[in-house]
């Protein structure tokens, strides 16, 4: 009986040897028949890996030693930028609410939002279609967008808001929106909400288009009698990758808010109240050149995002087939 159960395993291990072999072969034929794509491909690769891939496997060893950007090389200090983080850094303690914060607010609302938006404008007109998707996707792309806000939160009473709420006699004197510890953080968050339909919309839109209209015409033969029923057992279902997508932009956005309060609230903001961990990272990072510390920093961040991803993985994976 155990000879036949060792014949056995040198078989099955002899079969799939011979399965990886056709499976690289097979491979490698197909990259060699589209090598003109993988031509095209290669500058945006070699970009990506020498400006993302490498600097982001850099960040684990490096956030282990003392490296300031002025001596080098780094001194290893094994887990003290760790300790120091968690159990010496009070303003990362408190960074880490705030990130908090923008990922509960806008994370899932900016998501919920971001499909509603893609619903409401997949019914309308082809142009209106168009002239929407455009709208509410071009706070993503504009560069300069911090400056309208600025205006609009004013501190003065020429402020739009603070003149708005005047004229209606609900204030009676100016409020300090941006520098207000009771206001700046609702403030940034309003704003990063209205900033965070980017990548997900549109992939969220672009899903709405793809659904093949007659699984509605089959549904309602099947008794699906309303828009809402369509949304949960035809719609939803359909969109598997584009919502597993904007889910994950919605993640890295709402972790890694940063350029938002330090535009609009300024660096430090008043009682730290803004202050992310990206933040932090950028403190430590671009203003301190504390490389070593920076990149601890980042790697905690990166283990957010990641748990995070795995748990909507596990919540949207039931779609993806």
């Amino acid at each position: 009986m155990a000879e036949q159960i060792q014949k056995k395993e040198i078989l099955l291990r002899s079969e799939q040897k011979h399965t990886f072999k056709e499976n690289l072969q097979y491979t490698l034929h197909e990259m060699k028949r589209n090598q003109t794509c993988y031509y095209m491909l290669a500058p945006f690769m070699i970009f990506f890996i020498i400006f993302t891939v490498i600097p982001v496997c850099m960040s684990l060893p490096i956030g282990f030693t003392d490296f300031d950007m002025a001596h080098f090389p780094p001194k290893f200090v094994g887990l003290q930028n760790f300790y120091a983080m968690f159990l010496e850094d009070d303003v990362f303690i408190g960074s880490i609410r705030t990130t908090l914060i923008f990922a509960i607010f806008t994370g899932p609302l900016s998501y919920a939002m971001s499909f509603l938006l893609a619903w409401l404008i997949n019914e309308l007109h082809p142009i209106l279609k168009t002239a929407f998707t455009l709208i509410f996707y071009a706070p993503s792309m504009a560069g300069n967008i911090y400056f309208v806000w600025q205006l609009i939160f004013s501190g003065d009473s020429y402020g739009y808001l603070n003149a708005f709420l005047q004229s209606m006699g609900i204030t009676t004197g100016a409020i300090q929106w941006l520098t207000d510890a009771n206001y700046v953080l609702s403030c940034v968050i309003v704003v990063q909400l209205w900033v965070s339909m980017g990548a997900g919309f549109l992939a969220l839109r672009a899903g709405f288009q793809s659904i093949d209209k007659s699984m509605y015409e089959a549904g309602a033969i099947e008794g699906i009698k309303n828009r809402t029923q369509e949304l949960i057992y035809i719609t939803i279902p359909s969109m598997g990758p584009q919502l597993m997508f904007a889910a994950v932009m919605q993640i890295v956005s709402s972790f890694t808010v940063d350029i938002v309060g330090r535009s609009l609230a300024g660096f430090p903001s008043t009682d730290y109240k803004v202050h992310t961990i990206m933040t932090h990272a950028f403190d430590y990072g671009w203003v301190r050149y504390e490389m070593g510390y920076a990149s601890a920093i980042c790697f905690v961040l990166f283990l957010a995002m990641l748990l995070c991803n795995k748990l909507i993985s596990k919540v949207l994976g039931k779609y993806m087939n």
